[in-house]
C-alpha cells in the first residue's frame, strides 16, 4: 500500500496504541487488563505500522528481532515464579514491594505480578510481530 493518508495516520496510530499497551499493562494486575491484552493492543499498532510501510520498517520500528522478545519475555515470566523460590514461597506466589506507603496511603505498590505481566506482554508482541512479519515477507 502506499497511501500518503495510511502511512501519516499509521504513525500518529502506533504512538497511541502502544501508548494505551503500556497502560493496560500497568493496570492490569490490579483490574482488567494485563500482560496478554497490552501485548495485542501493542502488535496491533506495529501491525498497523507495518501494513503501512512494509515489514523492514515494522523490523526497525521494533529494533529487537521478534525471536529475542520471545525469549526475553519467556525469560521475565519464569523469573517472576523463581522469585518467591528464594524465599521459600511456592512457585509464582506474589511477592510485593512498597514504596511510599503510610498508615492512611497505600504509595506505589510494586511485584511479581507485574514481572510476570511484562514477560507476557513481551511473548505476545514478539510473536505476534513475528508472525506477521514473516507472513508479509512471503508476500
Amino acid at each position: 500500500m502506499n497511501s500518503l493518508i495510511f502511512s501519516t495516520i499509521s504513525r500518529l496510530l502506533v504512538g497511541l496504541m502502544l501508548l494505551f499497551s503500556v497502560f493496560l499493562l500497568w493496570r492490569g494486575h490490579n483490574e482488567p487488563g494485563g500482560g496478554f491484552i497490552g501485548g495485542l493492543v501493542a502488535a496491533a499498532g506495529i501491525i498497523v505500522y507495518g501494513l503501512a510501510e512494509g515489514p523492514m520498517m515494522m523490523r526497525k520500528l521494533l529494533r529487537v528481532n521478534p525471536r529475542t522478545l520471545v525469549l526475553i519475555g519467556l525469560l521475565t515470566a519464569v523469573l517472576a515464579g523463581v522469585l518467591p523460590l528464594l524465599q521459600n514461597s511456592a512457585f509464582l506466589t506474589g511477592m510485593w514491594l512498597f514504596f511510599g506507603a503510610t498508615e492512611t496511603e497505600k504509595g506505589l505498590a510494586l511485584g511479581t505480578p507485574l514481572i510476570f505481566d511484562i514477560g507476557v506482554y513481551l511473548v505476545v508482541v514478539g510473536g505476534v510481530s513475528g508472525m506477521v512479519i514473516a507472513l508479509e515477507e512471503e508476500l
